[in-house]
């Protein structure tokens, strides 16, 4: 897939299949409109174009109050898409100016005279332009002046999924990892670098990887430990996570910790990805290490049984 971050930078596409959004997730939802794009454009022997814009626009509109935690770093989106087939992935700067463009202007400029679309994909719900004003019967209204074919997800195709970002967002914010995942149509994911803690852990035979997460507007998790999958330079294993701010070692700031099963190297300042299989158990204070010790124990054992059978179910597929 082809990146573009700039409206300059444009190629001549060949028969250009367009969809536009943030695609924050690249849910079920999202994929179902990415599959409708891709079909139409074998149809047409075209190329598939998705048109969307970083920051999230919410961040520019309302940047003291937009409330938004984003599923995917435009890196992890990007990839996502390119996993899902897409050939070109317009990342339109959103700021204050660009939110003035009115929604026939940027049907004309940038559909139109910028990317030549010959056909356009939306969901039944999408709106934009300037203060929201273009959807789909703006388009309808418009089509034969801008010759490209139009096409709508319809209401119902998207309201029998009922997935949402948002959605995914309230069962992430509630430890409902189960629910995400389900709706992502895949585990849910941070990455970040391993850094130093307070190695408390390694005294009670627990050692932890601390993670500190670059993109401060990445959605983290409640406060909770977690089955966890954990990805190291392409090797994968087994893990128990933990956020939130160790309520038994008083004065302790928020931390993400994995505790990776049966593991024993260094990997300070390795990059890590974690993927969010199942929530384990929430928060708790213990009256002292050695009961965090007990607890730990018995989180492991969980983990290693959760681990073996989905180590059996995968040898069974």
């Amino acid at each position: 897939m082809k990146i573009y971050k700039s409206l300059a930078d444009l190629p001549q596409f060949k028969d250009p299949v367009v969809t536009i959004g943030t695609f924050d997730g690249v849910h079920l939802g999202h994929q179902k409109i990415l599959k409708r794009v891709k079909e139409f454009a074998r149809k047409i022997k075209g190329e598939t174009v998705l048109v969307s814009f970083w920051p999230h626009p919410r961040m520019v509109l309302f940047p003291d109050s937009h409330g938004i935690q984003l599923l995917n770093t435009f890196d992890e989106k990007a990839d996502l898409l390119d996993s899902f087939g897409i050939d070109h992935l317009i990342s339109i700067p959103f700021t204050a100016e660009f939110s003035e463009m009115t929604s026939d202007d940027f049907i004309q400029e940038i559909l139109v005279n910028k990317i030549k679309t010959k056909k356009l994909v939306i969901g039944y719900d999408h709106r934009f332009g300037k203060d929201r004003a273009g959807g789909f019967e703006h388009l309808k209204a418009r089509q034969e002046r801008y010759k490209f074919d139009l096409e709508e997800i319809p209401r119902q195709d998207i309201d029998d999924i009922g997935i949402s970002s948002t959605k995914i967002r309230k069962a992430l914010n509630t430890g409902n990892i189960g629910i995400a995942n389900e709706f992502l149509g895949r585990p849910y994911q941070l990455e970040g670098t391993v850094v130093e803690g307070d190695k408390i852990g390694r005294t009670i035979g627990f050692p932890t990887a601390n993670i500190r997460v670059e993109e401060a507007d990445k959605l983290v998790p409640a406060d909770a430990a977690y089955l966890v999958k954990v990805e190291i330079e392409e090797e994968s294993f087994a893990g128990m996570l933990n956020i939130g701010n160790r309520p038994t070692v008083s004065g302790s700031k928020k931390s993400i910790e994995v505790h990776i099963l049966d593991f024993q190297k260094e990997i300070y300042g390795k990059n890590i990805r974690i993927m969010f299989l199942d929530f384990l158990r929430a928060q708790k204070k213990f009256a002292n290490l050695i009961d965090l010790k007990t607890q730990l124990e018995k989180d492991r054992q969980m983990a290693a049984k959760f681990f073996g059978k989905e180590k059996h179910d995968s040898n069974d597929k």
